[in-house]
């Protein structure tokens, strides 16, 4: 069975690449560029791993970490953040995600950090 990996950015060049570079590495993938469907999506898709961009327009990244942090069914699902705007990687672990990769970020870092989570 293959694990489920759940992405939101709002850039689809990003989407694009990070949904086939996870697909190529036997992971099924769901991606939407829209922060409102995260929540129904992990109660439909049930993933293994969410990853998350940080800016977006509406709720940003940490808010919808935090939302699935705290529900009481998904909490323990591991988050990843990414973000090209920070600068002090505690303010983005204050939403209580597994790991932050800076942008513009390395492919083979993304795939390590997604299998050290999985």
């Amino acid at each position: 069975m293959l694990k489920r990996i759940l992405v939101l950015d709002d850039n689809s060049d990003i989407l694009d690449v990070v949904h086939e570079t996870l697909t190529y590495e036997k992971f099924e993938v769901k991606s939407t560029g829209d922060g409102d469907d995260v929540m129904p999506l992990v109660e439909e898709f049930n993933p293994h791993l969410v990853i998350l961009d940080y800016r977006l327009s509406g709720a940003n990244g940490g808010e919808i970490c935090q939302r699935i942090k705290t529900h009481p069914r998904f909490n323990n699902i591991p988050v990843i953040i990414f973000s090209a705007y920070v600068n002090d990687g505690n303010e983005l672990a204050a939403y209580g995600c597994d790991a932050i990769i800076n942008k513009p970020f390395d492919l083979g870092e993304l795939v390590e950090k997604v299998n050290k989570l999985i």
